[in-house]
């Protein structure tokens, strides 16, 4: 019988010592949900290695000896905040012309590993260091920040300063009702504070969106001191 203290391990070995004890693998191996060919496997590994053996040794251990050199790898991501808009091959071509040798998919390898894969990513890393150290921005970090920013207004994001800077308003079918019709309903959100407002009518017009803001949400801002 085998003998193991280490949890990682001890259900392996109670299906070596259930077949023992049975003198039946097919019937610990079902009791235990595992295939024959799995407890032969580890037979094989403790006849040749012992109880260590069982041990899962598959996971991959990471070559250090692979590893670009330290140097060059900090080379990489300085370059990368420097220059965020720019991709692997382009980054490896401007880092051979400072006698940076690095292929493309090297690039690629150490932006994974320090989480700059994508440009979003690159952005979010110059962010941080703007925020941390203040540094002063070149023409190329203000130009990929601008096109981030022109990007996210495209996609429906903008900042806004205070509550009443800025409102979004649509209109929404909400159903048919029974001795009413059709029913819709007119939303106004604040995109600062997230406050919305909102009214149902009968009917979808510039009228009832107007109704909305001078009988709901102008009367609001007003009470609170408001611009909008």
């Amino acid at each position: 019988m085998y003998q193991t203290n280490n949890p990682i391990i001890k259900h392996k070995v109670g299906l070596l010592n259930l077949a023992e004890e049975l003198n039946n693998v097919s019937k610990a191996c079902k009791i235990m949900g595992v295939s024959r060919d799995t407890f032969y496997r580890y037979q094989e590994l403790v006849n040749d290695g012992g109880i260590d053996a069982l041990i899962n040794q598959n996971r991959r251990v990471p070559n250090v000896k692979n590893r670009v050199d330290e140097q060059i790898e900090s080379a990489v991501v300085e370059y990368a905040i420097e220059y965020p808009a720019h991709g692997q091959h382009r980054s490896s071509n401007e880092l051979r012309k400072k006698g940076i040798f690095v292929s493309g998919s090297g690039v690629r390898s150490i932006w994974l590993r320090h989480n700059l894969e994508n440009f979003t990513k690159r952005l979010k890393a110059l962010e941080d260091k703007i925020a941390t150290e203040g540094i002063i921005l070149s023409e190329s970090q203000i130009s990929a920040l601008e096109k981030k920013a022109q990007d996210d207004e495209a996609c429906g994001e903008i900042e806004t300063a205070h509550p009443g800077y800025l409102g979004s308003q649509d209109t929404f079918y909400v159903g048919h009702l029974k001795g009413v019709g059709r029913v819709y309903q007119q939303t106004y959100i604040d995109t600062y504070s997230k406050v919305v407002h909102c009214k149902l009518y009968t009917t979808k017009s510039a009228i009832t969106a107007a109704d909305l803001l001078n009988d709901k949400v102008l009367p609001f801002y007003t009470e609170h001191g408001l611009p909008v």
